[in-house]
């Protein structure tokens, strides 16, 4: 259930249109493109993309099983994960960024953006597999940095896979498991962050792992724990 298309503007904005028009689009259809004129990142950031990267979204329909739909971009960032680390080579080392990054030796890998249309969610994903896009005051980089860059295709059809089986666990078994799994791939705690929230105002403190519906607990200089539901993270040193 992949289409692969030349060129569009966003596959995210592509299955918007598809969802406005009445189109039937299955959970398990992706679109994926060599090249995307007009790709958005989180918050309206504009973001490019390279030839040979991966670049496609999918469309989750929450049915009512799963436990809090707000951390659906902790499972995709999962699958994300489980789909580079058997591609990775040394000296290389992968970790989770929440909510949904992806980091490699500390730089921009992968990006995730989640749009919500009614009991439908646009999963777009962005992998820099050949070549690391500039990004403004973000460092970046591509698996073909640390050796020959992954085949396009053949990476879509493993991410596929991977994200059908996060979703599958995930409805069934719920979230725990998986917020355990995030953490083990993830800053470990206690490193430093500081959080931009909606507002642009920076809150910096440790890392203190996650709430039980996925967001980010912050703990702060006076020892309090503050409860981050949306945010842009960076960490300290990387």
């Amino acid at each position: 259930m992949i289409e692969f298309v030349a060129e569009t503007g966003s596959t995210n904005a592509d299955l918007a249109e598809a969802l406005r028009s009445g189109k039937a689009v299955a959970e398990g259809y992706w679109l994926v493109a060599d090249r995307q004129t007009g790709g958005k990142g989180r918050q309206g950031r504009a973001w490019s993309d390279g030839a040979g990267n991966f670049m496609g979204s999918t469309l989750v329909r929450l049915t009512g099983q799963e436990e809090n739909p707000s951390a659906l971009a902790l499972i995709a960032g999962l699958a994300v994960y489980e789909t580079v680390l058997p591609r990775l080579l040394p000296p290389a080392w992968l970790e989770l960024k929440w909510p949904n990054d992806l980091l490699l030796s500390g730089a921009k890998l992968a990006g995730i953006l989640l749009e919500r249309h009614g009991d439908a969610v646009i999963v777009g994903i962005g992998v820099n597999l050949a070549d690391a896009p500039r990004l403004s005051g973000r460092e970046t980089v591509s698996l073909g940095q640390f050796g020959p860059a992954p085949d396009r295709n053949s990476f879509a059809v493993d991410l596929a896979r991977n994200f059908a089986e996060e979703l599958t666990r995930w409805r069934a078994e719920g979230l725990d498991s998986a917020l355990a799994r995030w953490l083990a791939a993830a800053h470990p705690v206690g490193a430093a962050l500081t959080v931009h929230g909606v507002d642009a105002t920076p809150i910096s403190g440790e890392f203190a792992g996650l709430a039980p519906d996925g967001a980010l607990r912050l703990r702060l200089a006076d020892g309090s724990v503050r409860v981050i539901h949306a945010g842009d993270v960076s960490r300290e040193g990387s």
